[in-house]
Parts: structure tokens; sequence; C-alpha cells
């Protein structure tokens, strides 16, 4: 059944022609407001809280798999509001069981037609995991999964020893785990039947600006037989 399809009535106005492109126009045109220092701060009344209260569920237009980072909460940079996006954080977007069964459901059981992974810079677990690569020294704990699951991301990052080589790493990071929830069960599917995009997706905290990084090629996943192109129309 079509994500459109599947999404609840009252969701019909948004989801008529909503595709992924669609939603990332909403995402682009939320960055460029708040990066200009011009937000809307839509859907955050007391109106829509209670058109939230009042609903049976929740019928968000976006999944974001974003870090924990403090500086980098989605609903603000993308300018959005109570119940538009489905957001899932964790350190360096590392996705465990945990993360990956949240957005299966944000894809599957809330219709959200575009999962965007979202990296930024200046990232601490990204560093972390530079660090460990360097030292060949893990941390321990909880800390040290994290690490390893950022690890085989970033092994082959060329290190030409300038202040390029984390962004780069940053950039490896979230490539590679939109790559990863591309072939994850329950998310496979929906990306095989064309329902489903996943982009990667990198936020710049001191120009404030998201850059897709699917629109330059030297990101974009390699080609894979029976599956839809990721690649955004107008991508060269």
């Amino acid at each position: 059944m079509a994500i459109a399809q599947r999404a609840a009535p009252e969701r019909a106005a948004l989801t008529k022609g909503h595709t992924a492109d669609r939603v990332r126009v909403l995402l682009d045109e939320g960055n460029a407001r708040w990066r200009t220092f011009t937000p809307r701060y839509p859907h955050q009344d007391s109106g829509r809280r209670r058109a939230l209260w009042e609903a049976d569920a929740e019928h968000p237009y976006a999944s974001v798999l974003g870090c924990a980072d403090s500086r980098v909460p989605p609903e603000m940079l993308f300018d959005r509001g109570l119940g538009d996006l489905y957001t899932v954080r964790a350190y360096g977007q590392v996705p465990d069981s945990s993360v990956a069964g949240s957005l299966v459901h944000g894809v599957r059981d809330l219709a959200t037609p575009l999962l965007v992974v979202l990296g930024h810079s200046r990232c601490s677990a990204v560093r972390e995991a530079v660090t460990a690569l360097s030292t060949g020294r893990i941390p321990e704990g909880h800390t040290g999964f994290l690490v390893e699951g950022i690890l085989d991301a970033i092994e082959n990052v060329p290190d030409d020893g300038s202040r390029d080589f984390l962004d780069a790493c940053v950039r490896a990071n979230t490539v590679h785990v939109a790559d990863q929830l591309r072939h994850e069960p329950g998310l496979r599917e929906l990306v095989h039947s064309g329902e489903l995009r996943i982009e990667p997706a990198h936020f710049s905290i001191k120009r404030s600006r998201v850059e897709w990084l699917g629109d330059r090629p030297e990101y974009r996943p390699g080609p894979e037989p029976g599956v839809p192109s990721q690649r955004p129309p107008g991508a060269q």
C-alpha cells in the first residue's frame, strides 16, 4: 500500500502530492528562514497543541535521524513545529537496534516518505572516533560501542593533516549511516518499492546551513539492482 494511502484522512491534504521532493522543499525553506534569523516558529501555538491533543495519532511528514548534540535540534534548524518531524537522536547517529526500530516505526507506521540522516560540523562523537583511529584505543563502555560504530565509516578517509579531516569524517559517517539504513530490514523494503527516500545531510553550525550530501556526486550511493534512485531530481 502506498504511503499516501496509509496516511490518516486528516493528513490527506498534506500527503496529496507530498512526496519526498516536496518534503525536502519544506525543509529547505525552513532552514533558509533559520539561517537568516527569520524563523516563523510554525505549529507551536495553542491551536496546534489542542489539535495534537485531540488527534488519535501523530502524522509527521518527515523522519530525521540526528545527533544528540544540543546545538543541532532538527525542529529548530528546519523551523518546524509540533507534530511536523518524527525525530530520533543518537550520539553520532549510530543506528543501533533501538534507533533502527524507532526509524522503522516512523516510516512504516507514520508513513513519512523522507528519512534524513543529519550529521553536523564539529561532531564530538566523530572526533572521539578519529582519536581512537589514531591512537588505537577504544573508550570503554557505551561510548566505546558508539565509537566502534563510527570507525567503519571513517577508516578509509584520507588524512592530509588539515582541519578538514574531521569534517570529511563527519560527512563520511553520515553517508555511511544512510547507506546502512537503506539495507535495514523494515526500511529496505520501502526503499525498494520507492515509497521511501533516505538522504544524508550535513548541518554547519557556523553557517547554520543544511547541505544535502546526496546532491554531490562523491556522496551518492552506487546503483543497486531493483532499487529506485536515491538521487534527488535536479542533482547532476
